[in-house]
């Protein structure tokens, strides 16, 4: 992301003077508590008023809780610079993040105030973050970012489609399945801009040689090809065919990820875990379909989790930090706690994808936990006086 428009003075909390200072570190510290209170809720040592099931709301509480709130704050950084047009502060922007903490209350004591009126509250943060984008988009005439914006009303409808399933049946397979992909889909899609961009200029600048490929038609068609599995995933998760579509997608990510030459790019942290990040991407692709055509040999958790823990957690916290850094006017260098930051996150991803191979012991799953609390709680301490403070003046 360039730097944001600075069209209007503000002159209140630096917290509330553009969207990813206040997303991103409640973002941060809400997914290290998510996790802390997942596993004793599931096995019974605390219990939460909520009319979810302990599965159920670990599930919509990441995806559609800590998800959407890095979402937005990307977006509403990103978007001034797509349009030209101001940014997003102040009062409105308190108001938005007081919305995304309601609907994080509204969950949690979903069983006293009843479930409509906790998806009421919950569903609306997204339904206004839309209607925020889809505003300045289209004012800004800017059609080039329709797809992420429509990505954001996928998010909404499968968290509408999450608590009317988990409200009728109890659980919400449907719905997960829906937030998973439009992540996934959303990962690719602007990983596919920032990755080579951020790689060619760093390339270019540090380490002249071979750069990453353009963007073209094989990046059209792999695109493609992932949000047709994606899709087909969500409606037949368990067909043949399905699995077929998901490797072929997850072969054609992988080679799309090649051509971004991220081998040379060892020397700066900032840019190899965006690399690093989107090979969960790939790799999720093909042990999702391994595990539908093998179930036996091959459980899904793995998968899902390599999308979830792995591309999500690693691609949305080294976005965190690069946008951090970047936009309170620090130099764009990753220090020992950034590279703390990512080993952790990337450790957290392959423990829990290795937790799923072996369910009968839960050493694995409390160790991935508290390596996952221990990366977001990092960069809620590390970053958040950055976040709070005004943006350092350039030397």
């Amino acid at each position: 992301m360039s730097p944001i428009p600075r069209l209007r003075a503000y002159s209140g909390p630096a917290i509330l003077s553009y969207g990813f200072r206040p997303f991103f570190l409640l973002g941060a510290i809400y997914a290290g508590l998510g996790i802390l209170i997942w596993l004793p809720l599931l096995f019974g040592g605390i219990a939460i008023p909520t009319a979810f099931s302990p599965l159920d709301w670990h599930i919509h509480e990441m995806l559609y809780g800590y998800v959407p709130a890095i979402i937005t704050g990307f977006l509403l950084t990103a978007i001034p610079n797509w349009t030209g047009r101001l940014p997003l502060q102040g009062g409105p922007l308190a108001a938005l993040v007081a919305l995304w903490i309601a609907g994080r209350v509204a969950i949690c004591v979903s069983q006293p105030i009843g479930a409509l009126a906790a998806a009421v509250i919950d569903c609306s943060f997204l339904f206004f973050v839309a209607a925020a984008a889809a505003r300045e988009v289209l004012a800004g005439r800017n059609w080039r970012n329709l797809p992420p914006l429509l990505i954001v009303l996928v998010f909404f409808a499968g968290n509408v489609v999450f608590h009317v399933e988990d409200h009728l049946n109890g659980i919400a397979a449907l719905g997960t399945r829906i937030g998973i992909a439009a992540a996934i889909a959303l990962i690719s899609l602007i990983g596919g801009r920032v990755i080579p961009s951020f790689t060619h200029n760093w390339l270019a600048r540090a380490n002249p040689g071979r750069l990453p490929m353009p963007f073209g038609r094989f990046d059209v068609g792999v695109l493609a090809v992932s949000v047709a599995a994606l899709v087909l995933w969500i409606v037949l998760p368990g067909w043949d065919g399905t699995a077929v579509l998901l490797f072929v997608a997850g072969v054609g990510q992988a080679v799309r990820l090649a051509r971004w030459a991220g081998d040379r790019t060892t020397r700066d942290p900032l840019v190899l875990i965006l690399h690093l990040g989107y090979a969960f991407v790939p790799i999720g692709f093909v042990i999702v379909a391994g595990a539908i055509a093998m179930p036996r040999a091959i459980p899904l958790s793995a998968g899902l989790h390599c999308w979830t823990v792995g591309a999500i957690g690693t691609m949305t916290l080294a976005i965190m930090t690069r946008a951090s850094l970047g936009h309170t006017g620090h130099a764009l260098v990753a220090g020992r706690m950034t590279q703390a930051i990512y080993a952790l996150v990337v450790a957290a991803a392959v423990l829990r994808v290795a937790a799923a191979f072996e369910p009968t012991t839960m050493v694995l799953l409390h160790v991935a936990a508290a390596v996952w609390i221990a990366a977001f709680w990092t960069f809620a301490v590390g970053y958040g006086p950055l976040l709070s403070r005004p943006r350092r003046a350039a030397r």
